[in-house]
């Protein structure tokens, strides 16, 4: 009997005539990237599953996939959120791994490596991690988002502080859940989707990998959920949809622009030239100087500020347009990221500096943070130019 054989972190299910051979990792563990070595090349597998999407594998493994990235595309799909999230995940984990000497995924790659020596075929087990964030997103309300993204700031901040204790605990959990563990006690629905519906998801896709003799390679925080689902019915098609906006967004979206719209209007009814011009003064301004001050924020190019301070007072009357979306085009137009720029990303990451030092996080900085801009200045007029009524 070997060592491996009393090993807590491995586990042995069954389904139908498949025999699998389920390893939990720390993702930013040296020993987790070793067992994994050893189990595979004990094992030696027809299949080893891995606890990664198609593009989160793409980029683990093909260094150079960043300058393919088409910004303008992204911004124009609205996908700017989604990506700077996901760059602050992988810094995050740089840091981490940095402080604890691995390279992060380590383990992953090392299943990868194995499998290859193995003869194994590569099976990818996670979902995708823009339907995770985009169902989370969904979800969640616009303080929320600014709650998020904060969060993200402060923890990318404060690794480097980072206790022992901590540093344990780390090992047991998802990078993700880590981040949002906050929100998620105020939200269980955002834990749901960030833990429960991935246990799910990667329950079918593990025991529904081809060949007999499988060994699956997961983050030890999804090895409980694993195996609480492994008997249980589950629909891949329902966890990759997005959620449907909810019919309040979606009123609100054309509502609100026509409800300023109408105040304006009545203001001028009501209050004469004087008070119809006062409410277009707060709208522009609230509207312009926190959309300029998110750009600014952002180290956007002067001339796009103007943009954000020319776009915010109109856009935020057009549902189908934002504001970030304007600046953020002008700023990729000014200072187009260069080659040097995508090569440059995995480091520029690990600091905040260099997320901003960066075009190509700066210009994602740009759309969301003057978007959230326009947001507040939203907020902030509506109560200044209702006063012209009382």
């Amino acid at each position: 009997m070997t060592s491996l054989d009393n090993n807590t972190n491995i586990h042995h299910l069954r389904h139908e005539d498949k025999e699998i051979t389920l390893v939990g990792t720390a993702h930013v563990s040296r020993e987790s990237a070793d067992l994994v070595k050893q189990i595979i090349e004990q094992e030696k597998p027809e299949t080893v599953c891995i606890e990664l999407c198609q593009s989160r594998y793409q980029s683990l493994t093909q260094k150079k996939l960043w300058q393919d990235t088409n910004l303008i595309k992204v911004i124009r799909e609205k996908k700017a959120f989604l990506l700077l999230a996901n760059l602050m995940l992988a810094s995050f984990q740089k840091k981490i791994g940095k402080k604890l000497g691995i390279q992060p995924g380590q383990e992953i790659l090392q299943a990868i490596e194995s499998a290859k020596e193995a003869g194994a075929q590569i099976h990818l087990a996670d979902r995708d991690i823009r339907i995770t964030l985009g169902r989370t997103w969904r979800l969640m309300s616009f303080w929320k988002k600014i709650k998020l993204l904060s969060q993200f700031v402060i923890s990318m901040g404060q690794v480097d502080d980072i206790t022992q204790e901590e540093i344990e605990k780390l090992k047991e959990k998802d990078v993700l859940e880590t981040l949002l563990s906050e929100i998620g006690q105020s939200m269980p629905e955002i834990r749901n989707i960030l833990i429960d519906e991935r246990d799910q998801y990667l329950t079918e896709k593990i025991r529904t990998a081809p060949g007999k003799h499988i060994v699956a390679v997961v983050g030890a925080g999804h090895v409980p959920g694993i195996q609480g689902s492994w008997k249980s019915p589950v629909d891949l098609e329902t966890l990759e949809k997005m959620p449907p906006k909810g019919q309040l967004l979606r009123v609100l979206k054309w509502v609100i622009p026509a409800a300023i719209i109408g105040m304006i209007v009545a203001g001028f009814f009501t209050a004469g030239a004087a008070g119809g011009t006062h409410m277009l003064k707060w709208w522009i301004l609230a509207n312009a100087g926190f959309a300029g001050l998110g750009a600014a924020l952002a180290l956007a190019h002067p001339l796009t500020i103007l943009s954000a301070v020319i776009a915010a007072p109109l856009t935020s009357l057009n549902p189908l347009i934002a504001a970030g979306w304007v600046s953020g085009l002008v700023e990729a137009f000014l200072g187009k990221p260069k080659v040097k720029d995508f090569e440059a990303l995995p480091e520029d990451i690990v600091s905040l500096k260099g997320f901003w030092r960066n075009k190509i996080t700066r210009i994602l900085l740009v759309v969301v943070l003057t978007n959230m801009g326009s947001s507040l200045g939203t907020f902030i007029a509506i109560p200044l130019m209702a006063k012209v009524f009382s």
